[in-house]
């Protein structure tokens, strides 16, 4: 099996991980927050913040060679379970068909003080494991 960490170009990395490794065909993506590529957190609406979670995550995917239709299971983490109507929205047009298999759970505290976080696997078929 192989192993390697999948990290978008311009991805900063603060801590000893990597944003996704893919092992054989799984991408494992590490809780993507609502970072900027200048590593600070977005302000503003939950659906917004949603929006740029989902889109790390696709830039993610996207690196190691897949789409948002290969994911096959996302974990969501608020810090408000009110604010899963307006996630679910935004999160629905990410996945709209044949969507994967989802957590959605309440937290007390998440990294920078966020929000919402969001983790992902992917299973990319012989085509995108190279």
């Amino acid at each position: 099996m192989t192993r390697r960490a999948v990290v978008p170009p311009g991805t900063p990395v603060y801590g000893p991980y990597s944003p996704a490794v893919q092992a054989g065909p799984f991408l494992f993506i590490s809780g993507q927050l609502p970072a900027l590529p200048s590593g600070e957190l977005l302000s503003g609406s939950i659906e917004d913040q949603a929006r740029l979670c989902l889109e790390n995550i696709a830039r993610i995917v996207q690196t190691a060679g897949g789409t948002m239709q290969n994911l096959v299971k996302v974990t969501i983490y608020l810090t408000d379970m009110n604010d899963f109507g307006a996630v679910n929205s935004v999160y629905a047009a990410f996945v709209n068909q044949d969507p994967p298999a989802r957590l959605c759970v309440e937290v007390r505290r998440l990294p920078k003080d966020a929000r919402i976080e969001i983790e992902a696997i992917a299973y990319l078929d012989s085509a995108a494991t190279g």
